[in-house]
């Protein structure tokens, strides 16, 4: 750890985002080897009662675990189970080149004093309550800053798109009981959605689809990425030159105004040329051409057990009474779960290994940059994508970010929130209450409420008037909504 960072500083490091377990700062000042970098500085609980997310002190349990792989398990001692995770563990299943584990550096416990009172006033209210920056940490982790390009100062020209892409597959797993049988019919991140809207998380239901994004099918990517201009939530966001230019910060504030998309949309046609129509085919082609996405979907299929299979291997390595094969009273359940109780410990392992590290692969997220190629370059080290409605080429990088370890003892917090998951969905059904038909074409503004214009509703019809049927934009705090073509039933806010 040859670089170390003290108070003086701390004037050069701002807030980009954070996460359950790290505080992301970004890097502002002028050294050029810096450039480009962001800074995952870990966080504390505020309720001392409970334990810090993904804690680094690994369980005797999890070092059976994770005891095939000895770098993470020598990790621990070293404080750096992150970078050792995404190199050790991560990298072998999403490729090295999307993958970035970055370096740890020495960090004063002024430098971190001093920085969590500065980005105290970026952070959401609710982060703030929950957690700080862990100012008795002496390291920190440095990585590239994959809004950007590495080694090129803020301020040039480039489009990043952060996709939380969620599971991409229907389970099919042998254990999965049948009152559970519509997990194999329907996904999880729709199920989930309808929970959130009904416990107020979220204001309307997404209409993103995570198997059209990972159907290797270009105009179902297409209607994905569409789908989350309409409800980003905390699934979509957009970068322009490092800086948050659309979506939210997460934590439920899934609402996006009309002048946030007008202001992205003009700031994507300044950096890269491009119309929306133009960018979301930009964004689609890389996708396909990265592979990122396929490797990604072979790591989350890692989980072939499901965790109602999982949870009750979880119970074999613990050494403890399984609590879940109490409560059933199926035999034949009984019967096949009794089957994997018998199993040997190291097929336990590998196993419940494969269910967390699939677990990662369903949480993380995907970072893609853009920037226009220099004209006649072909020495540039970055892939490229030539968008012939402009006739341009963009280099592009992609990486996986977010790719931390999942506590072992988070099992049964995976387990219960499966079952009231799918027990809501199913008791609920499809249809839930308060729906309504909108006709083709209609627009629905609320002319009353303060604020809205009929240039804010035109602007919105204007803008997305190219996009494909079937994609409802809303307006949120507007409240207005634009559809098109075939009516559609939404679920009343």
């Amino acid at each position: 750890m040859e670089v170390a960072l003290q108070a003086g500083d701390a004037a050069d490091w701002v807030y980009k985002g954070e996460g359950a377990a790290n505080l992301i700062l970004s890097y502002t000042g002028n050294s050029p080897s810096m450039f480009g970098k962001v800074l995952r500085a870990k966080k504390v609980l505020n309720d001392k009662a409970q334990p810090a997310p993904n804690c680094v002190n690994f369980s005797s349990y999890e070092q059976l675990v994770w005891g095939d792989i000895p770098e993470l398990i020598e990790s621990v001692k070293q404080g750096s189970v992150a970078q050792a995770y995404a190199v050790h563990v991560m990298s072998q299943h999403l490729g090295h080149d999307h993958v970035d584990g970055g370096v740890r550096v020495s960090v004063s416990k002024d430098f971190l004093e001093i920085v969590g009172k500065n980005v105290l006033s970026s952070r959401p209210a609710w982060r703030v309550n929950a957690s700080a920056i862990d100012t008795n940490a002496d390291s920190a982790l440095l990585i590239s800053d994959h809004s950007l390009f590495s080694g090129k100062p803020r301020g040039s020209s480039c489009i990043a798109v952060e996709i939380k892409a969620k599971c991409g597959f229907l389970p099919s797993s042998e254990y999965i009981s049948k009152e559970n049988a519509i997990k194999k019919q329907v996904t999880r991140y729709k199920m989930h959605q309808h929970l959130k809207f009904h416990q107020g998380q979220i204001s309307k239901t997404s209409e993103y689809d995570p198997l059209d994004l990972f159907s290797g099918s270009k105009e179902r990517i297409r209607t994905a990425i569409k789908s989350f201009f309409s409800t980003p939530q905390n699934n979509f966001r957009i970068f322009v030159n490092g800086s948050l230019g659309f979506g939210g910060m997460g934590g439920g504030a899934d609402k996006i105004l009309a002048n946030e998309t007008e202001k992205c949309l003009e700031d994507l046609r300044k950096v890269s040329g491009l119309q929306l129509s133009d960018f979301i085919e930009l964004l689609s082609e890389a996708i396909s051409k990265s592979g990122a996405l396929d490797k990604l979907l072979a790591t989350q299929k890692l989980d072939d057990h499901d965790i109602e299979a999982a949870i009750h291997l979880y119970y074999n390595i613990i050494s403890q009474p399984c609590l879940v094969c109490k409560n059933i009273t199926d035999a034949e359940l009984l019967h096949k779960y009794s089957v994997l109780h018998s199993l040997p410990l190291d097929k336990s392992c590998k196993i419940v290994r494969d269910f967390l590290i699939s677990a990662t692969a369903k949480d993380c997220s995907l970072m893609m940059c853009f920037r226009p190629r220099e004209c006649e370059r072909t020495d540039s080290e970055y892939d490229s994508v030539f968008l012939q409605s402009v006739n341009r080429a963009y280099d592009y990088k992609a990486y996986f970010v977010d790719l931390d370890v999942k506590p072992l003892d988070k099992m049964t917090h995976y387990f219960k929130l499966d079952q009231k998951i799918v027990n809501f969905y199913t008791k609920s059904g499809e249809l839930m209450s308060g729906t309504s038909c909108i006709p083709s074409g209609w627009l629905v503004a609320a002319e009353n409420t303060p604020g809205i214009r009929y240039t804010d509703t035109k602007m919105l019809e204007q803008t997305f008037l190219q996009w494909q049927p079937h994609v409802a934009v809303s307006a949120a705090d507007m409240g207005a909504q634009v559809l098109y073509d075939e009516p559609r039933s939404l679920t009343s806010t």
